[in-house]
């Protein structure tokens, strides 16, 4: 049968320098010298140089506020009898810290911003200001307060490390690990909090997961959106929602209100302002009104902080200041807007003279000359690409880093980015041990939202990864490009938030000026499918009409609407599914989601053996990465007794079974087998865990992480609670074989999700995709790189110096007419 895939047109449209330094070269051996490798800047700080004080000791620090005495103050979390005497002792400890932070102050005015019909507060705080952790236990205690508070964070690390930090500073347990804790979190994989919590840090796409079973939020009395000028599609979605309650009637929240503050370092605040104000307008609400006068009027110190939005409930009259210092008068009633001054201590910037063509090599002699001329302490936070370039530069520094003499500080190598496990995360911010220098090699995840201590360097190769998704091809293009200057100001500012410190930039200032200024928001460069989604889930129909902050393109839109209806999420009139309803409930993509929906089916069930390879998708790659001619060759042989002919699934597929049937040393079998151990925990947990959603244990003493993700037992107990899989289900992981018929299955299941991902093969040898007709290569980590098969099947199709096709899988060409059937 000849495989029709379906067109967009129809469905879419019925739906819709001073001195300079030199870096060594680390092969000929580290020396200390001074010439003109770098060209310094000096570089204006927010406020004058100041000694470090005990705040220095922050992740991101905050105090608490109660009535007492019928007004309004800072002050301590009362002492729960409880609590454990370090807990205790901690959170005293941490007192003069938060109360030295530039929010302090300004907690009553916080407080005043969201009473009475004011119901959304935006807040600029600068880095360092203290608004991540100080603002929601500022509101915990007010009369509206009756139930939690959710604030989001735009990645993993932030939300853990953050949570971690406030349950110190209220002295409160962590998550999951006492019924009394007050602060959890939740993440992809990974919920921590009891029935206590009052405090919940979340990433926005869990709260878009609880909006799909509480469309009203009800849990909550506030919701604070935080670093929203990082704009993901995510971040937009969930403004959008929270703009349709706080302009509703409230009645799906029994006449409670829901307080929204939107918070940001670096923000559009008249944008946000006209954003909400529109919402109101919409609802037939008071209008407000926005202009801009120019110069400061009455003479009042630009570096003052200053508030706006706080005279009266009928009519509130302020100013705030957006990006340039200008002043902005506002006139709102429903509306509070907040300007809070940083602490940022002066930061020197080094350009270099000329562009470098290898910015990991470079980085590496930057890291070495850093750290013979640079007096202790002084940590480096070196950013990079991905995953690939931290984990090569981590063995290059750790190799050069074994020729230092003795009498040389040692290096502390440690790895940051989004597929490492949360507790090899969370080993960034404790401090290095005496004599030793922390260098941290970081992708972007470190730019913002969280501060690593100790952190005085800053190393900028000025590049990221940034994917964009191509609506015509199908096709996601994952490219090192410039950062732009936002993002260049964000790194930097990494280096000043304990101490006065240093950035240096890998490019010449000549290449900083032609930076774009901000970040291209995500939902103009990716696929909607994921967001279109999740809208009709909510009950959204006219997505067009959806209130986004920035509105997306309408092709992107007509694809995403295009690709739900193949994989049945949605029906011919664009409603959203049964099918569609299950998919917008589990924490993966539309397409995995579909995997999951089509193995439950009686007809197939092969769901565990699904589950084992989507939870290896869900984390970082298994198999390492190797270098040298001669440790790929030993990989090649070891792995032929896990490699599978039919590709890249099954072998994962049968990777999992062999490992999980090992029970006297997984370490010492993943080394015989080139497997990254450290992936294998996170796809499953070595020891026996609780039979609960919380995957990750705490020491609740001193709220240390313990342990590492268990994607697979979380992705079983999702389609349990959805009974997709039985509840008293029973799992072998004794057996480590799959017959022919099961293979079969699992590989139809991944075509229900991957239809429009397939490939057939031609005459000249290459492949061509069935849908656009275009050439794809198979990527050569695939099993099946440089074999002939009938028809390929691909989860990814990206292009990176070519166009490739990642995680292949062998498929008949009948099987992909079948889906494509009507």
């Amino acid at each position: 049968m000849e495989p029709k895939p379906p067109t967009a047109d129809s469905y879419a449209d019925s739906v819709l320098t001073s001195a300079s330094q030199t870096i060594p070269n680390p092969t000929n051996g580290v020396k200390r010298k001074r010439d003109d490798r770098f060209e310094r800047t000096a570089t204006n700080a927010s406020s004058p140089p100041r000694k470090p004080d005990a705040a220095q000791n922050l992740s991101k620090s905050q105090g608490n506020g109660r009535l007492q005495n019928g007004k309004q103050g800072p002050a301590h979390h009362s002492t729960d009898n409880s609590l454990s005497k370090p807990l205790n002792e901690k959170r005293k400890a941490l007192l003069s810290a938060r109360k030295a932070l530039p929010i302090w102050p300004h907690a009553s005015e916080i407080r005043e911003s969201l009473r009475g019909v004011r119901d959304v507060m935006l807040l600029v705080g600068e880095t360092g200001s203290g608004k991540s952790t100080q603002v929601p236990q500022f509101l915990m205690n007010e009369t509206w307060c009756n139930g939690c508070i959710a604030i989001t964070q735009p990645r993993r690390v932030a939300a853990t490390s953050l949570a971690r930090r406030v349950a110190e500073e209220m002295g409160t347990p962590l998550g999951s690990s006492s019924p009394a804790s007050k602060v959890g979190y939740s993440v992809r994989f990974d919920t921590s909090t009891s029935p206590s919590t009052r405090i919940k840090f979340l990433t926005e796409g869990m709260l878009l997961q609880e909006m799909l079973r509480d469309p009203w939020l009800r849990q909550y009395s506030a919701v604070i959106v935080d670093e929203v000028h990082e704009r993901s599609v995510n971040v937009d979605l969930v403004l959008g929602f929270l703009r349709g309650i706080v302009t509703g009637d409230n009645k799906g929240r029994r006449g409670a209100p829901l307080k929204v503050a939107v918070m940001s370092a670096t923000a559009d605040i008249e944008g946000l302002f006209n954003f909400f104000d529109e919402g109101y307008a919409a609802a037939g609400k008071i209008k407000s009104q926005i202009f801009t006068p120019g110069p400061q009027a009455d003479g009042e110190d630009s570096s003052e902080s200053s508030w706006s939005g706080l005279s009266s409930p009928e009519e509130t009259v302020g100013k705030t200041k957006s990006s340039g210092d200008q002043t902005v008068h506002i006139k709102s009633t429903f509306i509070s807007t907040c300007y809070i001054e940083g602490r940022q201590f002066p930061v020197q910037i080094m350009y270099l003279p000329e562009p470098v063509q290898d910015f990991v090599e470079t980085a590496l002699r930057t890291i070495f000359q850093i750290h013979y001329k640079e007096p202790m302490p002084g940590d480096l936070l070196v950013f990079l690409t991905g995953q690939d370039t931290v984990e090569a530069l981590e063995k290059l520094v750790n190799k050069y880093a074994q020729t230092m003499g003795p009498e040389v500080p040692k290096i502390l190598t440690l790895p940051l980015f989004a597929a490492l496990p949360q507790s090899a995360q969370q080993r960034v911010f404790q401090r290095a041990p005496p004599k030793t220098r922390k260098v941290i090699l970081a992708t972007n995840i470190a730019e913002t939202s969280v501060t690593v201590p100790g952190v005085r360097i800053v190393v900028d190769s000025g590049k990221a990864k940034i994917k964009q998704f191509r609506n015509r091809l199908g096709l996601d293009s994952l490219l090192v490009k410039p950062i732009s200057k936002s993002a260049a100001i964000q790194r930097k500012g990494r280096a000043g938030r304990e101490a006065a410190g240093q950035c240096y930039r890998l490019y010449t200032e000549q290449d900083y000026t032609k930076l774009e200024t901000d970040t291209v928001p995500e939902i103009l460069r990716c696929d909607l499918s994921a967001a279109v989604l999740t809208m009709k889930a909510r009950g959204v129909d006219d997505v067009v009409g959806f209130p986004f902050l920035t509105k997306p393109g309408r092709e992107g839109l007509e694809k995403a609407l295009l690709q739900l209806l193949q994989l049945g999420a949605l029906n011919e009139d664009g409603k959203i599914s049964e099918t569609g309803r299950r998919i917008s409930r589990l924490p993966l993509t539309p397409a995995l989601g579909r995997v999951i929906v089509a193995a439950a089916d009686e007809e197939m069930g092969c769901l565990s053996e699904v589950i084992d390879v989507i939870s290896c998708l869900s984390v970082e790659n298994i198999f390492l990465n190797l270098n040298t001619e001669d440790t790929k060759e030993q990989a090649e042989a070891a792995r032929q007794e896990l490699y599978r002919r039919q590709g890249d699934h099954l072998t994962l597929l049968a990777t999992v079974q062999t490992y999980a049937a090992e029970r006297s040393d997984r370490k010492a079998w993943a080394e015989k087998y080139f497997v990254s151990h450290r992936a294998m925990q996170n796809v499953m947990a070595s020891a026996p865990q609780r039979s609960t959603a919380h995957s990750l244990s705490v020491d609740h003493r001193h709220n240390q992480l313990t342990s590492t993700q268990d994607v697979r037992k979380q992705l079983r107990a999702q389609c349990q609670q959805q009974k997709l899989l039985p509840a008293t289900a029973c799992f072998d992981d004794h057996n480590t074989t799959t017959s022919e018929a099961t293979t079969i299955k699992i590989l139809k299941c991944f075509l229900r999700g991957f239809a429009s991902n397939t490939a057939r093969l031609m005459p000249d040898g290459s492949y061509k995709t069935l849908v656009g007709n275009q050439t794809v290569t198979i990527h050569p980590s695939s099993v099946l790189f440089g074999k002939k098969v009938e028809g390929i099947m691909y989860n990814e199709f990206v292009f990176t110096n070519r166009s490739y096709a990642r995680n292949v899988s062998a498929v008949q060409m009948d099987w992909v007419g079948e889906v494509f059937a009507p």
